[in-house]
């Protein structure tokens, strides 16, 4: 009975398409022993602080380190290869400093914005994070109960254990959802994704572009071997099987991630714009979601592109790819230079973890920016409560730093309150940041896990 481990990963809609075949007959319950049932492997036993205890996104990510499965856990907390653009996501803000304006009156912080047209209470919205029953058996429809209490924007994901249904369903009269898209090599599936999204009121259609084959994420290539070496002796021996005739057929061991994508489409190009666009209609925005240099900026406005997400996928694709505030720096140059600001909304997502980290992203000429690990520590730890007080710590930092940077709305943050002329030199002398060192889970080879590999 594999129910937990397929409840994680895939949604219950998925049975409805699959061929007749796979139907082997109701199971005889009398006869399945404890052994033969699956687990998700978290330990509902493990002590974490109350909620109220937690004081920082750092914080709920050192308890959800503790109360997610092994194999959750490290599909999260994964980047491509040595994870050296994972943790720049986050050095970046350390090499970005503040020049505050004085003696402005800061008695009343309003950090309400629009992106695209829509009203947000605050400037930043949940960016699309696959498999949320990894961390919490709600999934991702907890996140779009969170969302509409809090009056922030769900953007949904592709490769959800939720299917579009169950949240779209979820939501309230009048929230707003965006749709991530990952574009299927059968064009005909990813225009009825389109279409049922449009069907069901979503707003707008975030193409993801910067995956045209999936990231090298070692770790959590390893822990899918480990599961193996792990298993019991009649599991083992027919995944050992398998994996010989997959060493044969040259065929590569991937994790939970290669698992689930290996769908996408990597011939997606430019001309690929036009038939997005007219499946998207009137109804929904178009947005491209991995845009990583200006001279593609420039083009996303060329092609009439409504919003562009600089976003190097967390960190999980091309290691080395430069993080989303410094491609912001450049992108926003590059615009200026053709008359181009202001033509399409820029967003940026990958590394925020603090409201300070949100308000350098704004006065950098960002319009708002995407959030998405933070939640998901928040589902694992406490589902909907958790992602909610996820959102209200965001929002709390962010008004503070305004206040102190005498900024009372979103508009009177402006580039000249920053310093961040080394932005690009990658160099970061500043004083280490000690909650994102101790919270690093720092990647083991094979020698130190005592794989036979």
């Amino acid at each position: 009975d594999a129910t937990a481990i397929f409840e994680q990963i895939h949604p219950k809609t998925m049975l409805a398409i699959l061929p007749k075949a796979s139907y082997l007959g109701d199971i005889d319950k009398s006869t399945v022993k404890a052994t033969d049932v699956s687990k998700t492997g978290r330990d509902e036993n493990v002590k974490i602080p109350a909620i109220d205890q937690l004081l920082n996104t750092f914080d709920f990510k050192a308890a959800a380190s503790k109360c997610m499965a092994s194999q959750g856990w490290n599909y999260y907390i994964s980047g491509a290869e040595d994870e050296i653009t994972f943790r720049e996501n986050q050095a970046v803000f350390s090499r970005i400093w503040f020049r505050p304006r004085v003696l402005v009156d800061v008695s009343k912080i309003n950090i309400g914005t629009k992106i695209l047209g829509h009203k947000s209470s605050a400037p930043f919205y949940v960016t699309a994070t696959a498999l949320g029953k990894l961390a919490h058996p709600d999934g991702e429809v907890a996140i779009t109960r969170a969302c509409y209490n809090q009056d922030i924007i769900q953007m949904i994901p592709t490769l959800a254990s939720c299917s579009m249904d169950e949240m779209c369903q979820a939501a309230e009269k009048g929230q707003v959802q965006f749709f991530q898209l990952y574009v299927n090599s059968d064009r005909g599936i990813a225009k009825k994704s389109i279409a049922k999204a449009k069907s069901y009121g979503v707003k707008a259609l975030c193409v993801t572009v910067d995956a045209p084959q999936l990231g090298r994420r070692e770790r959590d290539m390893r822990q899918k071997l480990l599961d193996i070496k792990d298993a019991p002796k009649l599991e083992k021996e027919n995944y050992s099987d398998k994996y010989k005739k997959r060493k044969k057929a040259k065929k590569k061991v991937g994790g939970v991630a290669a698992s689930i994508s290996s769908f996408i489409d990597p011939s997606l190009n430019w001309n690929d714009i036009s038939w997005i666009r007219e499946a998207c209609g009137d109804e929904m925005k178009l947005v491209l979601k991995g845009v990583q240099c200006g001279e593609d900026a420039v083009k996303a406005v060329e092609y009439g592109i409504d919003a562009i997400i600089l976003s190097n996928h967390g960190g999980r694709q091309l290691d080395y790819g430069r993080s989303g505030m410094e491609i912001l720096v450049e992108v926003m140059e590059y615009l200026d230079a053709n008359s181009m600001r202001g033509r399409m909304e820029v967003w940026v997502d990958g590394g925020f973890r603090r409201g300070t980290d949100i308000f350098k992203a704004l006065a950098l000429g960002a319009n708002c920016v995407g959030i998405g690990r933070p939640f998901l520590y928040g589902l694992a730890c406490y589902g909907q409560d958790g992602v909610e007080r996820i959102v209200e710590i965001f929002k709390n930092e962010l008004e503070t730093c305004m206040q102190m940077m005498g900024t009372p709305t979103i508009k009177d943050i402006k580039k000249n309150m920053l310093v961040y002329k080394n932005i690009d030199d990658h160099i970061t002398a500043a004083p280490q940041n000690v909650n994102a060192h101790n919270t690093y889970t720092p990647i083991r080879t094979a020698v130190q896990l005592n794989s036979k590999l």
